[in-house]
């Protein structure tokens, strides 16, 4: 299994939305990542960017990345901070034969449009260089994901957290559940199953459940990855149970079909060495 969805982060750094006095204000390193994953039987993990500020953070990814190939398979950089260095120096940083270049680049924001324009621009360069779109909108961004795939043929968009989901219970599930169906209709549209503990604290595990089989059955299990958001999760839970949180809706799948959600869809959809 390759885990789709992992932070790491020390707040000295930047990081400004982490709170002083929380349970995320504390040094998250390669070591805390290494125990989190022991008995889980993982290949690796993908490294998403933490919102940092600042482009060294993803010098500071790449490094890992060589570094430690043993835990990290690949890993998402923030888009935000190379907008203002323009298309070229991202087409230079994308294009190097380095094998340690960014697996996807993140756009994230409250909405398509609250996202910085600059870095909206960038995306045609995303899709001429092969590069994973990656998108965490708290609104629209299925539809979003689905706009910009259509826009850009060949870009493939990765949208996390089921794309925000709202809770199952409420009246805005049924939209959810009608975006997921149109964004099936735009080929590049990848949606990563991960932020289930924080996402959907509280919500019954059977509506979880159906959720998950909802995305995985209408997408096909070519186009969905599992993610723990760790150490998002440990609020609500380990690593361990917040993969585990993606189970029941993955548990009608062939085994072939369960290989490729929790492995060969990855490798595929980052480029990941396998």
């Amino acid at each position: 299994m390759i885990d789709c969805h992992v932070h790491l982060w020390d707040p000295a750094e930047g990081f400004p939305w982490i709170k002083t006095g929380g349970e995320h204000h504390r040094v998250f390193g390669e070591d805390d990542l290494e125990r989190s994953g022991a008995g889980l039987g993982l290949a690796g993990a993908v490294l998403v960017e933490a919102s940092r500020g600042d482009a060294g953070e993803t010098r500071a990814l790449r490094e890992l990345r060589l570094r430690r190939p043993d835990l990290v398979a690949g890993y998402v950089a923030n888009l935000h901070v190379h907008g203002p260095a323009g298309a070229e120096a991202l087409r230079a940083l994308l294009r190097q034969s380095d094998p340690a270049r960014p697996n996807g680049m993140r756009l994230g924001g409250a909405e398509w449009n609250a996202t910085p324009e600059a870095a909206r621009a960038l995306v045609g360069v995303l899709a001429e260089t092969g590069t994973v779109l990656e998108l965490n909108l708290h609104r629209g961004a299925l539809t979003a994901a689905s706009e910009a795939a259509d826009r850009h043929p060949g870009l493939t968009v990765v949208v996390d957290h089921l794309g925000n989901a709202p809770d199952p219970r409420t009246p805005e599930a049924g939209e959810w559940y009608r975006d997921v169906e149109r964004a099936a209709a735009s080929p590049g549209v990848v949606v990563k199953i991960s932020g289930l503990l924080t996402q959907q604290h509280g919500v019954p595990a059977e509506r979880v459940a159906h959720m998950v089989r909802h995305v995985v059955d209408t997408l096909g299990p070519d186009r969905c990855l599992v993610g723990s958001d760790w150490p998002i999760c440990l609020p609500r839970g380990s690593r361990a149970a917040s993969l585990a949180a993606s189970d029941p809706g993955l548990a009608h799948l062939t085994r072939d079909q369960r290989r490729r959600v929790l492995h060969a869809t990855a490798v595929r959809v980052y480029g990941l060495a396998g």
